[in-house]
């Protein structure tokens, strides 16, 4: 067998070439058999000597193992925290089907002895039958969520969408707004209230939301209106629509996902708000369920935990099912956003 060697010169710029009798070059050096420097000119690498497979490197699966404790580890601690967030609503559950005496004796999940007292007793012991203070609440909810949804959309449809003097200005002093505890304004408001002759009634409690008072859901609107295209608006205008069938029309339809949310907190903060019903009613008969609760404990004589708690799970109830289907179409809303 005949090799040419090509040694490089001394100041390093000819590289190192051999050439074996096939006529194939190796850039290493290292010599190759003429079968499969014939292999390698016909281009038939299927037929060229298999590779040992590589095999992986031990830091690597170590790596992965780490991961994967990492992941186990994470899991764990997303469920320990789970189990303690969900503990109380369990043991709330649970307690509403324990005779009065194991309630605080027994903080088990399981009751000793299982009882439907409590619903029976908490549904017809108060003054009123609890019946009574649902239909409050969800009278109270319903037209707040009517109230928050038309005036809160047309307050960020002029902002978001109409030019005037001041709009920055104005949308400011709105944010600014956010910042003020209820307590802040609740003297002022009780005054003039009761100066219109309202305490006592449900009008200090709706009125204002007719009125574009709750500015986060303002802000929401505003942001989710500006997202949108303005060629559509641009081309209602060009149609001949107004400012009124532009919000009604394009504006509302494409906003489901921020009405969608507006409704859902509407009908929690609501359904669960105990201070401004407190303040302004007084007839026990225009209670909502919120404040029903409280005629279950009495400091002066025996409290009734037991039927406050089937209570309390009874009201919780439309809180679910409103999340629930309330959450189905805040989903199916983000789904469908664009031009429709």
């Amino acid at each position: 067998m005949t090799t040419n060697n090509t040694t490089p010169a001394d100041d390093g710029r000819t590289p190192s070439t051999t050439t074996t009798t096939s006529g194939v070059p190796t850039a290493s050096g290292a010599p190759i058999s003429a079968a499969t420097a014939t292999l390698a000119r016909s281009g038939d690498a299927s037929a060229l000597p298999a590779r040992e497979p590589l095999r992986a490197l031990p830091h690597a699966a170590s790596r992965r193992r780490r991961r994967r404790w990492i992941s186990v580890l994470k899991h764990v601690l997303l469920i320990a925290a789970s189990v303690i967030m969900i503990y109380p609503l369990l043991w709330l559950v649970s307690s509403s089907f324990k005779p009065n005496d194991e309630i605080f004796r027994n903080l088990s999940l399981i009751p000793e002895t299982v009882t439907f007292e409590n619903y029976v007793n908490g549904w017809n012991d108060l003054q009123f039958p609890f019946s009574q203070f649902l239909f409050n609440s969800l009278l109270l909810s319903l037209g707040a969520i009517v109230g928050n949804l038309i005036s809160c959309s047309l307050a960020a449809y002029a902002f978001a969408r109409l030019r005037f003097v001041g709009r920055n200005i104005y949308f400011a002093i709105m944010l600014m707004t956010i910042m003020l505890p209820f307590q802040v304004v609740l003297v002022p408001q009780f005054t003039i209230f009761r100066e219109l002759g309202w305490v006592n009634t449900f009008l200090p409690l709706l009125v204002p939301k007719l009125l574009a008072t709750d500015a986060f859901f303002i802000f929401l609107m505003v942001q989710f209106i500006r997202a949108l295209p303005k060629e559509i608006f641009e081309a209602a205008k060009i149609d001949g629509a107004g400012q009124l069938r532009s919000y009604a029309q394009i504006t509302l339809p494409l906003m489901v996902p921020a009405l969608a949310t507006a409704t859902i907190f509407t009908f929690i903060w609501t359904w669960g708000d105990f201070f401004a019903p407190l303040i302004y009613l007084r007839v026990p008969e225009m209670f909502p369920v919120s404040v029903a609760l409280k005629g279950f404990i009495d400091a002066q004589s025996s409290s009734d935990f037991g039927s406050m708690f089937a209570m309390s799970v009874v009201s919780l109830v439309p809180l679910f099912i409103i999340f629930l289907v309330g959450q189905r179409y805040l989903i199916k809303g983000f789904a469908t956003t664009g031009i429709k």
